[in-house]
C-alpha cells in the first residue's frame, strides 16, 4: 500500500501530477472535489466561492474536516489498487490526519514554482473566474491558504519538485516518485528537515 500526497500553492502542478497519476492507472483523490461538492451543494459558485467554502468547512468541522472526508474514499480506492494519489493537501494538520491513517505507507510530495509562472498557468487553464469576472486574485489565494498552514506541509514533505521545467520533464519526475516512492527522484531538492538531518550526519 502507497498513498500519495501532493500539496503546492495554486498553479504549482498539481493537477498535472495527478494526470500522471491517472496515465500509470492510480486512481486519484481530489481533495478540492470534496470542497467543489460542497458549495455545489451549498448553491454555490465553485469558480467563485471555492475559497469561501474550504474556509467554511474547516471553521465549522475543524481543521481536517477535508482529509476527514476524503479518507473513506482513500480507503475505498485502496481496496482495488495499491497506489492512491491525494491531490491537493492545504494544511500540516491534514498531513497529520493522513499520517496517522497511513504511518509509513504516506509519502508527501510538494510541487513548487515561482507566482508569475503559476499566475500564467491559471489564466491559460481558464478553470476559474478570474479576479475581474468576480474571481480571486492569486494573491489572495496563496495568502488564504498560507492561512490554512500550507508552509507547515510544505517544508514537512518527503520530496519536493521544483516545476520551472517543461511539461514533460515534470511528467516524468512526478512519474519516477510514483512508481520508485521518495526515492525515485534524485533531482529533487531536500527539504529543511532533511538539510538538517544531513548537517549533523
Amino acid at each position: 500500500m502507497h498513498v500519495i500526497g501532493t500539496v503546492g500553492l495554486p498553479g504549482s502542478g498539481k493537477g498535472e501530477a495527478a494526470t500522471v497519476a491517472r496515465e500509470d492507472g492510480i486512481p486519484v483523490v481530489t481533495m478540492g472535489d470534496v470542497v467543489r461538492q460542497e458549495t455545489a451543494d451549498r448553491g454555490l459558485d465553485p469558480t467563485k466561492d471555492h475559497g469561501t467554502v474550504a474556509q467554511a468547512l474547516r471553521e465549522e468541522n475543524g481543521p481536517a474536516a477535508i482529509a476527514e472526508r476524503s479518507l473513506p474514499m482513500i480507503e475505498d480506492r485502496l481496496e482495488d489498487h495499491d497506489t492512491v494519489l491525494v491531490d491537493g493537501l492545504r494544511s500540516g494538520t491534514e498531513l497529520d490526519a493522513f499520517e496517522d491513517e497511513f504511518g509509513e505507507h504516506f509519502t508527501l510530495v510538494s510541487i513548487e514554482a515561482p507566482f508569475d509562472l503559476r499566475a500564467e498557468r491559471i489564466t491559460d487553464r481558464g478553470r476559474d473566474a478570474s479576479a475581474d469576472n468576480g474571481g480571486e486574485p492569486l494573491e489572495a489565494r496563496d495568502e488564504r491558504e498560507r492561512g490554512f498552514g500550507m508552509d507547515d506541509a510544505m517544508d514537512r514533505a518527503d520530496v519536493v519538485i521544483e516545476n520551472t521545467d517543461s511539461l514533460e520533464a515534470f511528467h516524468e519526475r512526478v512519474r519516477r516518485v510514483i512508481r520508485e516512492g521518495p526515492t525515485g527522484d534524485d533531482e529533487s531538492e531536500p527539504t529543511p528537515e532533511q538539510s538538517e538531518q544531513n548537517e549533523i550526519q
